[in-house]
């Protein structure tokens, strides 16, 4: 970035700059109108069983803002004679500019969304070596603390007056869904009993003190297939978090399908391996400052971007990653692990991601480019992640301080891609980076794991390979280094480089040998397809450890047959959506207290 500009003096025969700010504004709001309109849409289908409307959706609404931003910078290059401007006339307007947009954000209900899309604007209409700090929201200019909406983003509910039972039916009342239940007293009776059985925040289930509250934001959260009530319960001094999942079943009726209380079980819903929520918000600080009392340990960021604002959490996560250096002093290094083929990944010690950069160079046996890698990691972004995709950060032209770079690093990014990194004496500067959240390469996991820990380790393994064959994803490379350890001990795939769509494999068998040459031979005696996958292959690559082998055989022989991967194909040819639950089995009401035919969703 350019040195901050010297004060200069506004000349009011230049674009005017509260038209600009208006313009600018004026964008935003149309953003955030169609953003709410989707999560509006988002009830009706839920209600009329519209899933692969639902999903549809959300993916489109992943772009609505780069959309927006364009056309706001479109409408301004139109507009304004805004190219004609010398240096410091450019300094004097944008300053102006950035003063009455924050006079406009005043009263607005979503100021820090709207800050972001000024920078995002003005980022584009000025180039990357001219624009100064001083033009843009490098902090943010308006506060939200206490910030909400008219009504409150939050419903506040009364047991020790109404009673506890009769207070949570008119919790599910008030969300207002056009469908019937199968039989919600008997859903609230079995949310009543998860709440006996708990212990911490309720010591009895009517034990309730006479301020206690429940206290739930207005809208439900949706995706994939389900609603979801996020709430939390106050009692005295102690607060509990809840959610409730609702789901429809085939014939169109409605069920409460758990009651989450554990934390890691509420933390796991708003992971960052999962597809963003469909929710209505006015006031999105309010929830995400909501949905933080519920999760302390998660960044706003995050959650941010947990609710579908990606571009906000992408601010906030920069924020304070500036800050975390600010205040660390390790170096940047080689991240730890077999180094891959495509990507060049590096971190700091002190900091709990991975920075991830395209080789300029991709050697043989892959068959791929900069371009199809950065279409994968857009159709991950894109895709409905189950679970068991990490999410990514994406940033270009990222400044930071060489003298925070390991040697070794340096030399790793000047032989590997030296076209997207450019060194000075005080900085390196990347063109284009991934930043994604640090995991245990299941490999190194299985090295170090007890017997209990690998086969718990292999058997999530398995479940993230099947997880993601049901959402039309083939992971592609198989190999372990691909796939990452969670805090929470979940298996993740993190390396998308040659992920393909199910629908788009064509699974078969190996076919025996013609004659005892057709056996020798190193070579196969068969044609093989670009898309060809023989899932009886994968053993001889995977399986080599016995201890392995043993775990994964018990849990997932499976996944050795053409039979698995085909009826999965088929499955999602004939538009099939798997059900997804972010919440182990053993919570859902028809596991804890006996199923229940009418409980089978559609």
């Amino acid at each position: 970035m350019s040195a901050e500009p010297s004060a200069v003096v506004f000349d009011h025969s230049m674009p005017q700059p509260d038209k600009i700010a208006t313009a600018i504004l004026a964008g935003f709001d149309r953003h955030y109108r169609l953003f709410r309109y989707v999560a509006q849409q988002a009830k009706g289908r839920f209600e009329n069983g519209d899933w692969h409307a639902m999903r549809e959706s959300a993916k489109r609404r992943i772009d609505f803002y780069d959309q927006r931003v364009l056309e706001a910078v479109g409408r301004l290059e139109r507009d304004f004679d805004l190219a004609s401007l010398t240096e410091a006339e450019h300094d004097a307007l944008w300053q102006e500019v950035k003063a009455r947009y924050v006079a406009l954000l005043a009263d607005h209900r979503q100021p820090e969304c709207a800050e972001t899309f000024f920078n995002s604007v003005c980022t584009k209409l000025l180039h990357r070596d001219y624009y100064s700090n001083t033009f843009i929201f490098v902090r943010p200019g308006v506060a939200t603390d206490y910030m909400d909406s008219d009504p409150p983003s939050y419903r506040s509910y009364y047991p020790a007056t109404a009673g506890l039972k009769r207070t949570l039916r008119q919790v599910i009342i008030d969300f207002g869904l056009a469908c019937p239940f199968v039989d919600i007293e008997r859903d609230l009776r079995l949310v009543l009993r998860t709440v006996c059985a708990t212990r911490g925040a309720f010591a009895q289930p009517f034990d309730v003190e006479p301020d206690c509250q429940i206290q739930v934001l207005s809208s439900l959260f949706f995706r994939n297939k389900g609603a979801y009530i996020i709430g939390r319960f106050i009692n005295g001094t102690r607060m509990t978090p809840f959610a409730v999942p609702i789901l429809r079943n085939a014939r169109g009726q409605l069920f409460l399908d758990a009651l989450l209380l554990a934390p890691e079980h509420i933390s796991t819903l708003f992971s960052f391996t999962r597809a963003y929520f469909l929710v209505d918000m006015e006031a999105p600080s309010a929830y995400v400052s909501f949905l933080r009392t519920l999760m302390p340990a998660k960044p706003a960021s995050e959650l941010y971007t947990m609710v579908g604002l990606a571009k906000q959490g992408k601010t906030l996560f920069y924020r304070d990653f500036l800050h975390q250096l600010k205040h660390s002093t390790d170096p940047f290094i080689v991240a730890p692990g077999i180094k891959g083929l495509v990507m060049v990944v590096f971190t700091l010690a002190s900091y709990p991601y991975v920075f991830k950069m395209i080789k300029d160079v991709i050697p043989y046996p892959k068959e791929t480019d900069r371009k199809q890698i950065m279409g994968k990691y857009q159709l991950v972004k894109l895709h409905d992640r189950v679970g068991r995709m990490a999410d990514t950060w994406e940033y270009s032209h990222v400044t930071l301080p060489r003298a925070r770079f390991s040697a070794e690093l340096i030399r790793e990014l000047l032989a590997m891609c030296p076209s997207q990194v450019e060194i000075t004496a005080e900085s390196v500067i990347i063109r284009h980076v991934y930043i994604e959240r640090r995991m245990t390469p299941l490999n190194i996991y299985l090295q170090h794991a007890t017997d209990a820990e690998l086969e718990h380790a292999v058997a999530e393994y398995g479940n993230a390979i099947k997880e993601l064959a049901a959402a039309n994803i083939f992971p592609g490379d198989m190999l372990y280094k691909n796939f990452g350890v969670t805090r929470a001990r979940r298996v993740v795939f993190y390396d998308y480089d040659e992920i393909e769509y199910m629908t788009d494999c064509n699974f078969r068998k190996i076919p025996p040998p013609r004659n005892e040459e057709d056996e020798m031979s190193g070579e196969p005696w068969y044609s093989v397809g670009k898309n060809d996958v023989f899932p009886e292959q994968f053993g001889p690559f995977l399986l080599g450890d016995a201890r392995i082998r043993a775990a994964f055989m018990k849990h997932h022989a499976d996944l050795l047959t053409r039979e698995f991967w085909q009826h999965r194909k088929e499955r999602i040819a004939a538009g099939h959506l798997e059900n997804v639950y972010p919440y182990p089995q053993a919570v859902r009401f028809l596991r804890r207290y006996g199923a229940d035919p009418l409980k089978t969703a559609a």
